[in-house]
């Protein structure tokens, strides 16, 4: 196919390219840094430099490249994490998923375009009651906590836009990514143990490696999948499973653990409810549909070998 990827040079898409090039798919690449067109083109595909929020050129590029499919990864989220001011460290990532993704599926309708895949989310955005573990069915937590209310309407915004619009569209809600360039500051905080488990860290989060999210989105395009698919790992686990064990495999001391008040105290109400009242996401509906399965089946494995660029997956994982 002819695919159009916006956001080609963010975390998914520096994973997503090499893939779907090596699957023999012609690629037009869109970044808004002209520096980063050469290495677009080393990887073999065309590069063209966009502004994501300025509809005149998305539709131009769009009408020129004539592409089958877009690919929404389109991202801006830059700079030291700011959880207590969450929607403000999204701001330009949620002008993306709304502003950018009528952009993007505007042009798409000029164009012809019959297939879209877009980039969502879950993990902190799931209702926070029942079990453990939730599917697509399942609905978004109806009280996030107040510094994430436009980031969760931002979700819903691209989310109902692409089901909406006349054409093959499927939104994949990824899990929380790792992988090399996505959990660099995650696990620098852990060495430096400054990311303790708060109460009792029963929050429960899914993972997913940025190549196996590539190769979910790989799956959606040449599989023509619509509606809603979450793409994380097999193994949904509470943090205080995964924190410990994610601490001894970069060689840190144990973590820290600190009551639920100290928490919001210390780092807000935002990082408090993921860590203790987190709910994690089933992606069986995905693996049902198609013959994917993620490289990293757990986070156990992805994180003892997958963390970094050079490592190599464990015989078993083969």
């Amino acid at each position: 196919m002819k695919i159009f990827v916006a956001g080609a040079t963010g975390a998914i898409g520096q994973r997503l390219l090499p893939q779907l090039i090596a699957r023999g798919h012609q690629v037009t690449a869109m970044t808004r840094s002209q520096a980063k067109v050469e290495p677009l083109r080393a990887l073999g595909a065309e590069a063209v430099v966009v502004d994501g929020l300025d509809a005149v050129a998305v539709g131009e590029a769009v009408a020129r490249a004539e592409p089958d499919a877009i690919v929404h990864q389109m991202t801006s989220i830059s700079g030291t994490a700011d959880l207590r001011h969450f929607d403000r460290w999204f701001a330009a990532t949620n002008a993306l998923r709304t502003r950018g993704t009528e952009h993007l599926l505007a042009a798409a309708r000029a164009s012809g375009v019959r297939q879209f895949v877009a980039q969502s989310y879950t993990g902190w955005t799931n209702a926070r009651t029942g079990g453990p573990v939730k599917t697509e069915v399942d609905p978004f937590d109806d009280s996030p906590a107040k510094a994430q209310r436009e980031t969760m309407a931002a979700i819903r915004f691209l989310e109902q836009a692409v089901l909406a619009a006349p054409l093959e569209g499927v939104a994949l809600r990824y899990g929380n990514f790792y992988g090399p360039g996505a959990s660099d500051a995650l696990v620098d905080m852990v060495r430096k143990r400054k990311m303790p488990i708060v109460g009792g860290g029963g929050g429960v989060w899914s993972w997913i490696h940025l190549d196996d999210a590539a190769s979910a989105t790989v799956i959606a395009l040449e599989r023509g999948l619509r509606g809603i698919y979450n793409v994380t790992d097999e193994e949904p686990a509470p943090v205080a499973e995964w924190l410990p064990y994610l601490a001894k495999v970069v060689g840190a001391k144990p973590p820290m653990h600190v009551p639920a008040w100290v928490g919001r105290l210390l780092a807000g109400e935002v990082p408090t409810r993921w860590m203790t009242e987190g709910r994690g996401s089933s992606s069986e509906k995905l693996r049902a549909a198609t013959d994917w399965r993620p490289r990293w089946r757990t986070w156990r494995d992805g994180f003892r070998f997958g963390l970094t660029e050079s490592s190599q997956p464990p015989a078993r994982a083969a």
